[in-house]
């Protein structure tokens, strides 16, 4: 099977920690990219940095590689792969799942590094 494509989005994304109860800020459903996960004890949002939260805790600066998709339910070892490629060169990762594809975050100043590692293991890697 050929290696995927990764897409890296220029959009520098903010990961944010909220108290379980708190307000989701209606003005981030109009943000063209953002994840919201929230657990019985935890809320977490990755929106733009440019955009404002009340939050407990930031982590400033991820920029998001996305495996074009869909991806098909089926497969396996997708993120197993593409996450042992960036481990291996020392570069760490926040990953979200959708219902189509998944996103690797990396932190932006890593982008050069994760792009030259993936590359060399045969990933095709689009910067937008």
């Amino acid at each position: 099977m050929s290696k995927q494509t990764l897409q890296l989005h220029s959009t520098i994304l903010s990961i944010h920690s909220l108290d379980v109860d708190a307000d989701i800020p209606a003005a981030l459903l109009k943000q063209s990219l953002f994840f919201i996960s929230k657990t019985h004890d935890e809320l977490s949002i990755v929106c733009p940095s440019d955009f404002e939260v009340k939050s407990l805790d930031t982590e400033p600066d991820w920029q998001a590689l996305e495996v074009v998709g869909p991806l098909g339910f089926s497969l396996t070892g997708i993120m197993a792969n593409i996450s042992g490629v960036l481990a291996r060169a020392k570069i760490s990762i926040f990953s979200i799942s959708t219902y189509d594809t998944d996103y690797i975050l990396i932190k932006k100043h890593t982008a050069e590094n994760a792009i030259s590692a993936l590359k060399k293991e045969g990933y095709n890697v689009v910067v937008n």
